[in-house]
């Protein structure tokens, strides 16, 4: 018996960092965006209905707009305010890059944002690692 209580305890100690990851990303994995598709419509001009927005050091994306981090509450209202006149079912894409997901201040705040104000069409740019690895590595298109 004693053997059985070990042993649920370890499995469920395993999954715990596993339940506890999965509550604070706000995001389903329907919501994340592949850096190859954005890529591909940067270059095939097929961004006309959607907008794309940093919310991490800087604007690297071609045509994306700068919010700055948003861990600073200042550009999370700045993001607020950039966001009231956009249509709640536009494409919005937003992305950081500046470490691994897991570790990122910035995208969880946005990603609640765009939830909390009703946008239906609200994506993640998967990038997993970071905007070097997985974006200018691979020669996507960037802000010139």
């Amino acid at each position: 018996m004693k053997y059985l209580f070990m042993m649920a305890f370890l499995v469920c100690s395993m999954f715990s960092p596993l339940a506890a990851q999965q509550k604070q990303d706000p995001w389903t994995e329907k919501q994340l965006m592949d850096p190859a598709l954005l890529a591909s419509r940067i270059t095939e001009n097929k961004t006309k209905n959607m907008v794309v927005i940093s919310v991490g050091p800087e604007a690297i994306i071609k045509g994306s707009v700068d919010i700055g981090p948003t861990r600073e509450p200042e550009n999370l209202e700045k993001l607020r305010n950039y966001l009231k006149d956009i249509p709640k079912d536009k494409e919005v894409v937003i992305y950081c890059g500046c470490c691994p997901f897991v570790k990122c201040p910035n995208i969880r705040p946005a990603f609640n944002l765009l939830q909390e104000m009703g946008f239906k069409n609200a994506k993640l740019l998967n990038l997993p690692k970071n905007i070097k690895a997985d974006w200018l590595d691979k020669d996507y298109p960037i802000n010139e």
